[in-house]
């Protein structure tokens, strides 16, 4: 069983500069939700119980945005708003929600890291906020699935990206078993292109071994000074078994400012109630 997910977002969220100067990246509307409510949504839908949010300075939003809002509940209430009651208490009431504070910006590595005394000696999944994916099945839930089908230690999951953008990503050397399914022979941070061991990149969804802590506290800070997670999952690639996952569904790197609105508009275009609207606004707009 994967109980715990882990949710790095202690972050500053330059790339959103000036939005971002007093509000949390990871509390930027997606239509209608906060980015890491769908990562967070995407983990219940997995079966994931416990999550687990390395927070930074300045992030109560996002403590706020889980917890009950007492005022708000009352007013909603009061005015017989019914059902947006019960969807302000359903946030709060669709997990169990833990905060560990990273204290300094030492890397993606080093926020799972700060997990560690939350998470205990037991698998458990990373989620990147910023990777939203829509699919049928959630893809934690397939990062679950291949888990248990492979008697795998990690899976990760993997994208094929076009060769000039693999120093963007992790890239994995693998050896196929199944469709869609590899074995990881060894990964690099950020390669140069000509470098490269492949094209599959590692993506912001991760079933992890417990193992990745004591890996993580022996990795020295790599690509911009940073402690990579990729470095230590690379340490664990030579003891356990290790695989990537083809997974099935469209991202959008929300963690820039066109994929963030290329994501809003895919998912607005989705909604019964904003997408003709939309549509309609859009073909418009290309006439002109």
């Amino acid at each position: 069983m994967i109980r715990k997910a882990v949710f790095p977002a202690a972050g500053f969220g330059t790339r959103f500069l000036p939005a971002t100067k007093a509000s949390p990246k990871e509390m930027l509307p997606l239509v209608d939700k906060p980015l890491i409510q769908h990562g967070v949504e995407e983990a219940c839908a997995a079966g994931v119980r416990d999550m687990i949010i390395v927070n930074g300075r300045g992030k109560y939003a996002i403590e706020d945005h889980f917890d009950i809002s007492y005022e708000l509940e009352s007013l909603l209430r009061k005015k017989g708003e019914d059902a947006q009651l019960a969807a302000m208490r359903a946030i709060t009431d669709m997990a169990d929600f833990f905060y560990v504070r990273q204290n300094l910006p030492l890397g993606l590595g080093h926020a799972v890291l700060r997990a560690m005394d939350l998470v205990g000696e037991e698998p458990f999944a990373v989620v990147l906020s910023d990777d939203v994916i829509d699919s049928k099945v959630p893809v934690l839930r397939q990062l679950i699935d291949v888990y248990e089908r492979y008697s795998a230690d990690s899976v990760l999951a993997i994208e094929r990206v076009p060769r000039e953008q693999v120093s963007r990503y992790g890239i994995i050397k693998w050896k196929k078993i199944a469709e869609g399914v590899y074995e990881v022979l060894d990964m690099v941070e950020k390669p140069k292109p000509a470098k490269a061991p492949s094209d599959l990149a590692i993506i912001g969804r991760y079933i992890l071994s417990p193992a990745i802590f004591p890996a993580l506290a022996e990795t020295r800070p790599g690509a911009g000074g940073e402690i990579q997670l990729t470095d230590a999952m690379r340490s664990l690639v030579a003891r356990e078994r290790v695989l990537g996952y083809e997974f099935e569904g469209v991202r959008y790197d929300a963690g820039n400012k066109l994929g963030f609105l290329m994501a809003n508009i895919a998912f607005a275009l989705k909604d019964p109630e904003l997408g003709p609207g939309l549509r309609a606004f859009l073909a418009k707009e290309r006439k002109k």
